[in-house]
């Protein structure tokens, strides 16, 4: 099994700063791409940024230059450091991985729970 937990949500006022956090536990062989998406309320879940495994970055227009998302491969956790934020933020935010359980397995599509980011304007 693998497990995807998410931490650092919460309430903050427009303009502030978040840093969620994803670690990534249980029976692993690899991780290849890590991604952070979110689901705000009557919307569907879009992607805001993902990582590979060498550290290239893709994002979402609405975020660039206000969210940077970074991995420490050795501890299986990906960041997403959120800055300049706005109430169109407001969203669950859901971790994904790309985990490669054993050497000679197939890649499979991992979720985290999921942590509120409320911004207050």
């Amino acid at each position: 099994q693998v497990q995807l937990v998410e931490s650092g949500g919460g309430l903050v006022q427009a303009g502030g700063s978040l840093r969620l956090s994803c670690a990534a536990s249980g029976s692993i062989f690899s991780i290849g791409i890590m991604a952070w998406y979110r689901q705000a309320p009557g919307k569907q879940r879009e992607l805001v940024a993902r990582i590979t495994s060498g550290g290239g970055t893709d994002y979402a227009d609405s975020v660039k230059g206000r969210f940077t998302i970074s991995r420490d491969n050795a501890k299986n956790t990906v960041y997403l450091q959120m800055n300049s934020l706005k109430p169109d933020d407001t969203a669950v935010y859901y971790c994904n991985a790309a985990v490669l359980r054993t050497k000679y397995g197939h890649m499979g599509d991992y979720w985290g729970q999921g942590t509120q980011v409320t911004v207050s304007a």
